[in-house]
């Protein structure tokens, strides 16, 4: 799904006063020619314009995120969440539907945090290396079923679901029981959902959506292989 069909036009529109402000201040703010006094009147406004724009933010709420695209980033993005929930002592759970197949480098790190995360890879790799389609069907309904547990236990403040829009695009799960089990989840909890191609409907449900564009790749332009530390 090209989430860039949503026109910059459009979501302007979706913007309250105060953000069309704050965009229009930042933009001005970049004018070379402006002098001192007026960059200095432009950044006193855009400060007015932020702290109302944070007073008008109260709410707070479990959100449902989505990193997809086919740029590189989407388990990297997720996995800097989960490192801040840890460093604020919440517990975490993730759940790894595709990649297994490899011993996951960050499995060691986070052994650090045994105490408050739960990590199954539960995975056997990608499709051309199992070749086994129905063996990987099941595989990828055992892991929903653990990732649910986690879902809709309180104790849980965030649950990564990786790669399991790869697992939705394969067809492996059905959206429809992706989205009746996050309706389970608990008020404040979060879950992040990786993986390019995100179908539609996972995406209008999500309240975080983050498409990452590929732009440039050493694999694909110069032939340089996976490496330690970037890829696994």
């Amino acid at each position: 799904m090209d989430l860039n069909a949503i026109s910059i036009e459009s979501a302007n529109q979706a913007l309250e006063p105060a953000d069309q402000e704050a965009e229009r201040l930042d933009q001005e703010a970049t004018v070379p020619t402006l002098s001192e006094d007026q960059y200095r009147r432009k950044m006193e406004r855009r400060k007015e314009v932020q702290e109302k724009r944070l007073a008008d933010r109260t709410q707070e709420k479990g959100l449902i995120i989505v990193h997809t695209g086919n740029g590189k980033g989407k388990t990297t993005a997720a996995l800097g969440m989960v490192l801040r929930s840890l460093g604020h002592g919440y517990r975490v759970a993730i759940v790894q539907f595709i990649k297994g197949g490899w011993e996951p480098a960050e499995k060691k790190v986070f052994a650090l945090w045994e105490d408050q995360l739960e990590f199954h890879a539960m995975g056997e790799g990608f499709t051309w290396e199992t070749q086994d389609r129905e063996r990987d069907i099941q595989k990828a309904q055992a892991a929903w079923e653990t990732a649910l547990s986690f879902i809709t236990n309180p104790e849980f403040k965030l649950v990564l679901l990786d790669e399991v829009n790869i697992a939705l695009k394969l067809g492996y799960l059905q959206v429809e029981e992706i989205l009746a089990g996050l309706a389970q989840k608990p008020a404040d909890s979060h879950i992040i959902l990786t993986g390019r191609g995100a179908p539609a409907a996972l995406i209008d449900r999500a309240d975080l959506v983050t498409e990452m564009t590929l732009v440039k790749h050493p694999f694909r332009e110069q032939g340089v292989k996976a490496q330690a530390g970037i890829e696994y």
